[in-house]
């Protein structure tokens, strides 16, 4: 099965928790703070490999999580950093934020790695608080969140040259028979409804990939038929074989059909160099053929009569083919990939407050229950400092503004707390 889209769910390691803890060693008197800090969470990298062809992969898997950082340990030991995640994708992978519909990446080299999530950050234990002034911190902090993001994958099929032609033109039967392709071959339009990549090899060992491209018609660029869902793959060709079935009651048209179809997808596309591949000629009599080879020699420099059932003049063709390999070089595909934000913005500051009844309150966000975690209700000092963050953040106006009164219960993760003026 081809797969060349699917989107897939990333979320990136939390950062591990600081830890309040204390030097207790025989002899050492007033040891002081010794709470380590917590581990980062791990990263989420997307890895573009020549090891796959499709993203058939994510069909099975579409949720990836990096590994979480470790709390901290006492005596100042820092919590071990979660293992980043490396997601592997085929060369020509296109990613997208789902959230904003950015493109964030375009894997188009073997090896090229893009951070997708960044891990959120381990918090620091009671030990770095310390100062001249305050020897006897009582409070941590919490790691920070991970990321999760939802992206789409996008792959671009990289061939050297894309096979076009109307459908039954006779695409798989030549791909099958100049390659190591084996598609379905059948009588019947549609036959190919995924792309077949086919490896040519030529004299010197070396070879090079023939795209065979499902059948188009017109109005594939509306997405008629088999739609533009198969003419983004012929973009990072470095030119097309446009074959045409002589049997066809208008040749001519038909090639012309389908060149309004690139052009209207892009102009880009249009303007790619084209050989012509006059299929079928062994079930059309001398004088139709030379009547179509100078037709279209009136269009194009390079056209050929070819028989890809059997096999007459195919292999002068795939000589010249060889030498276009050779001539004409990549083209250079400029995906406009913009500033990606999300793959290290992780704040989770935003909350939310609830009354739940006449006389309670819940204030719930990511970072305020975070904090909340690594805070003791019976630690007078930790519960100081929560309260002035909770007062930086506007909780507290926010309180007002949903009508509470002194008196009143506030919950907050596991703390509860009577709200005073």
């Amino acid at each position: 099965m081809f797969i060349d889209k699917t989107k897939i769910k990333v979320q990136s390691g939390k950062g591990g928790n600081g830890i309040v803890a204390w030097r207790r060693e025989k002899y050492v008197d007033k040891g002081g703070p010794a709470g380590g800090n917590g581990g980062k969470g791990g990263d989420i990298y997307f890895v573009a490999t020549e090891d796959l062809s499709t993203l058939m992969d994510f069909q099975y898997q579409s949720v990836f999580k990096a590994e979480n950082g470790e709390n901290g340990y006492i005596k100042t030991q820092h919590g071990r950093c979660g293992k980043d995640l490396f997601i592997k994708v085929p060369v020509g992978t296109i990613i997208k934020d789902c959230a904003n519909g950015k493109i964030i990446a375009d894997l188009a080299k073997e090896g090229q790695t893009v951070l997708a999530a960044k891990g959120g950050r381990g918090g620091r234990g009671n030990a770095c608080f310390a100062t001249a002034q305050k020897r006897a911190p009582q409070f941590c902090e919490p790691g920070e969140s991970g990321i999760e993001r939802t992206l789409e994958l996008e792959l671009k099929l990289i061939a050297d040259v894309g096979l076009l032609g109307m459908p039954n033109a006779g695409k798989s039967t030549f791909i099958s028979n100049v390659s190591s392709a084996k598609p379905k071959i059948a009588d019947y339009p549609f036959t190919t409804l995924i792309p077949h990549l086919g490896v040519v090899k030529k004299d010197n060992g070396d070879g090079y990939v023939i795209a065979d491209i499902p059948g188009l018609i017109e109005g594939a660029s509306e997405g008629i038929g088999l739609g533009h869902e198969f003419l983004r793959h012929v973009e990072r060709c470095r030119f097309l074989i446009h074959l045409v079935d002589l049997t066809a009651d208008n040749p001519i048209n038909n090639y012309n059909v389908i060149n309004q179809e690139l052009k209207k997808h892009s102009e880009q596309l249009a303007s790619v160099y084209q050989v012509i591949a006059l299929n079928k000629i062994d079930a059309v009599d001398e004088e139709n053929q030379n009547h179509y080879l100078a037709e279209f020699k009136k269009i194009a420099n390079d056209v050929f009569l070819i028989s890809a059932a059997t096999g007459e003049n195919i292999k002068d063709f795939m000589y010249f083919i060889e030498g276009k390999v050779e001539e004409i070089p990549k083209p250079i595909i400029d995906v406009e990939v913009e500033e990606d934000d999300g793959a290290t913005d992780n704040d989770d500051s935003s909350y939310s407050v609830y009354k739940v009844d006449k006389h309670t309150f819940i204030v719930e966000g990511g970072k305020i229950f975070r904090l909340a975690n690594v805070t003791d209700g019976r630690n007078t000092e930790q519960l100081y400092r929560f309260q002035n963050i909770l007062k930086s953040m506007g909780v507290f106006d926010a309180l007002k503004a949903s009508g509470i009164q002194e008196g009143d219960i506030v919950k907050i993760g596991h703390l509860e707390f009577e709200y005073l003026f």
